[in-house]
């Protein structure tokens, strides 16, 4: 590589529009939901929480994605994964750990509804619910009231590639089509649903599906943090434009279980697990930081002390706030006579 072209690699961020703060503060996300992500598959194993779903792997496209959007008004429909995401938008790891302990104070559900099931007004991050799918047609139905608006924002939301089989999926994507909404549909493509892998259940390629619906559909290495921002925020500034959705299929790879009750090496090897951990994005960007200058080991080991501990805090506070009444079993499902439960 010479002078020229490793200058130009080096600052690949910028030519994007980040800031080298910026850019390192995606690094220190990605670390936070990786740090986050380990501990609780610890607490877990530990019988401390019942249940986790893991995003080890996809942590990369999760914070780009959230970077390369407007985080002070688009709206926000994340898949149970997007741990990453909802953390760069402003969830904090307190609100995540009183969701996995299910506890009274759990900002989602009040410790109702499983891990990963995400939901904040403040935020603007729309519940999601337990079938897969339901939050395309829901993301559409944002950006359809923003359009009718004339609000100049976007809905953004995820889903797994084995959900780009569902009839949610196509049914949204055709009527985001038709009326040219400002949504962005993007597909977490991590090759497995559950133990399908994705021979098994596509015939083709997720992004190629959005020219039959009449818009751009992307493919994008998961991995690579700046080219999932690059996309993204391409995408934005599309249907920003009034040039309506756009669909990424973001290629990655799954590197834990499906979840804490699932073997994963009852339909895939070791030896493929470990092949795949070499493409890590989280590394990929660390080196690319140390390469700019803007980062170096010494930062490094602090920086993953300092994300430890604040986990570990969040496990203590979280482990230690009530549990939910038995009661309150009750509330958001029957009216009562001052409207209280509708």
């Amino acid at each position: 590589m010479n002078a020229k072209s490793l200058t130009q690699t080096k600052h690949k961020h910028e030519q994007l529009g980040l800031s080298d703060t910026e850019v390192v503060d995606m690094y220190r996300y990605m670390l936070l939901a990786r740090k986050f992500d380990e501990l609780n598959l610890l607490l877990q194993r530990a019988g401390k929480i019942n249940f986790h779903v893991s995003g080890i792997g996809q942590e990369a496209t999760q914070v780009a994605a959230a970077f390369a959007l407007d985080r002070e008004r688009d709206y926000f429909l994340p898949y149970y994964r997007d741990y990453g995401f909802v953390l760069s938008v402003g969830m904090t790891v307190r609100e995540l750990m009183l969701s996995a302990f299910a506890k009274a104070e759990d900002p989602n559900s009040g410790g109702r509804q499983m891990p990963g099931h995400f939901g904040s007004k403040r935020l603007r991050i729309v519940t999601g619910s337990s079938p897969v799918t339901t939050q395309v047609p829901h993301a559409v139905g944002v950006a359809l009231a923003a359009k009718m608006k004339g609000e100049d924002i976007v809905s953004f939301v995820t889903f797994g590639e084995g959900s780009s089989n569902q009839g949610d999926f196509h049914e949204g994507l055709n009527f985001a089509g038709v009326q040219k909404l400002p949504v962005i549909f993007m597909c977490e493509n991590n090759q497995y649903a559950i133990s399908v892998p994705v021979s098994k259940q596509l015939g083709g390629r997720v992004y190629d599906r959005a020219k039959g619906y009449g818009f751009p559909g992307v493919e994008v290495d998961g991995n690579d943090a700046l080219e999932v921002y690059r996309v993204v925020k391409e995408a934005r500034e599309r249907a920003i434009r009034g040039e309506g959705p756009t669909l990424i299929e973001s290629v990655m790879y799954r590197l834990s279980p499906h979840t804490t009750s699932d073997n994963d090496l009852a339909y895939r090897t070791k030896e493929e697990v470990d092949e795949n951990w070499k493409k890590d994005g989280i590394p990929k960007l660390k080196s690319y930081l140390i390469q700019c200058d803007l980062w170096d080991e010494a930062k490094d080991e602090e920086l993953n002390k300092e994300l430890t501990k604040h986990v570990k805090e969040a496990i203590d506070s979280a482990d230690k706030a009530p549990f939910p009444k038995p009661e309150d079993t009750l509330l958001h499902v029957y009216a009562d006579s001052e409207g209280e439960g509708q």
